[in-house]
């Protein structure tokens, strides 16, 4: 899916930010669902892949993926995958890309990815 008229403009980040971009067409429209049904929590979850994509420690809520889902492979290169919590179901998972300073968006829904269970 491409952007288009009427599509939000998302800002570049700032000295120190991360980017945060789109890796999947569905990512896009479950960020839109996400934005839709919890936009505080969705634009705390946005602002926490800008300027803290991997919280040291973790927490319960915004923590790296365990086991097979611990990483992906995103343009030929193997990323850690982490997953924020947006509301009591809703999550994004997103590749966390330290060297190129990007958070590669990769689901993004509001009930919970049955992966995990």
């Amino acid at each position: 899916m491409s952007l288009g008229r009427g599509d939000p403009v998302a800002p570049p980040p700032v000295a120190g930010e991360f980017d945060v971009r789109f890796a999947t067409k569905d990512a896009v429209s479950g960020w839109q669902d996400l934005c839709r049904q919890a936009p505080g929590n969705t634009r705390r979850a946005w602002d926490e892949m800008r300027t803290n994509p991997a919280p040291f420690p973790p927490t319960e809520r915004h923590h790296r993926l365990r086991f097979d889902l611990a990483s992906a492979v995103h343009q030929g290169r193997e990323l850690p995958q982490w997953q924020l919590e947006v509301t009591g179901g809703g999550r994004v998972w997103y590749l966390f890309d330290q060297e190129k300073r990007v958070c590669w968006l990769k689901l993004a829904k509001v009930g919970h990815p049955r992966k995990t269970d």
